[in-house]
């Protein structure tokens, strides 16, 4: 695996200008209730959609929606696998993270909504969130609070926080990022098992590490660590309590190059195809309801088809 690079080397969590949009790719418009049939097509079959399996392909990328302003450029759109009443599945997320005040969590009812750009509600979260690390599970907002080395639930209903915890030794702010750097030094992720952190530390010596976290006080309830560089990786996810990372977040074919089990505690190597249509992810995670990556892929908000491998 590759060294792990200078601290210095570190790409810095600055907007680029506004000139930037002129080397994003075509597109073509589609109707959001088209799009919602077809990656529907592209899910798993019958026989392992309740169940558990090894990512075996990722497909074509299909738009969402796209953000128009220079605070869009990196963002995080989610939807809740488990939603507690008065939220549904249909209910999407979204947060714009080019700012050092990033408090606007968008609320929309559903897809063709977020296509559209008008949210139902904006929610002012009480503490500034860092980068794209979140997630909404269970009736909650998780995230990182601002230049800290914590992880906090932000509760969807009372729109109030309801847990805040550190998670011990991991490096923030710029100490152990992804390869495109954003300070994603912390990032949170969903599948079918529960919540998990992704992130790393000095004692591990840059290699990612993998705690599963208790949804409601945020405790930790276990921790791996991986043989993974957190550097030399564009993004992560997890599937069926597997880690899976991708290669780049610019090149328009990488590939999902690692997979680590906590099952077994063993890594391997992949090489799934994976496109990077509009040439900068910037956020990366897996729905387990909707069997769907969702991505954020310089200002467009993007899902990719998954199948598994029969468990």
């Amino acid at each position: 695996l590759h060294a792990v690079p200078d601290p210095a080397a570190a790409p810095r969590w600055e907007p680029q200008p506004l000139s930037y949009q002129e080397l994003q790719s075509e597109r073509t418009e589609v109707p959001v209730s088209r799009l919602l049939e077809e990656t529907a097509l592209g899910r798993p079959g019958k026989e392992n959609s309740a169940g558990c399996g090894q990512l075996v392909w990722v497909g074509e990328p299909v738009v969402f929606g796209r953000a128009d302003s220079i605070a869009g450029k990196y963002g995080v759109w989610m939807k809740d696998p488990e939603p507690v009443p008065p939220f549904t599945r249909d209910n999407t997320w979204r947060v714009d993270t080019v700012g050092t005040e990033v408090r606007q969590l968008f609320q929309y009812e559903e897809a063709e909504q977020l296509a559209r750009g008008y949210p139902a509600k904006v929610h002012i979260l009480p503490r500034p969130l860092e980068s794209t690390g979140a997630v909404v599970y269970r009736g909650g907002l998780f995230f990182q609070p601002h230049q800290s080395r914590s992880v906090a639930r932000y509760d969807l209903r009372g729109e109030t926080v309801t847990a805040e915890r550190e998670i011990p030794g991991a490096g923030y702010h710029g100490q152990y990022p992804y390869s495109w750097g954003g300070y994603t030094d912390i990032d949170l992720a969903v599948d079918e098992t529960g919540l998990w952190v992704i992130y790393s530390t000095d004692k591990a010596r840059g290699a990612i590490v993998l705690s599963k976290l208790d949804p409601e006080t945020l405790e930790i309830r276990r921790t791996w660590e991986t043989n993974i560089r957190k550097r030399a990786v564009a993004n992560s996810f997890l599937i069926c309590g597997t880690l899976y990372t991708v290669s780049s977040y610019s090149a328009p074919n990488a590939t999902i190059n690692f997979a680590y089990d906590t099952a077994t505690g063993t890594s391997r190597a992949l090489s799934i195809p994976f496109e990077n249509r509009f040439r900068y992810l910037s956020m990366l995670d897996y729905n387990p309801a909707e069997r769907q990556l969702f991505a954020w892929d310089s200002f467009n908000m993007v899902a990719y088809p998954v199948r598994l491998s029969r468990a």
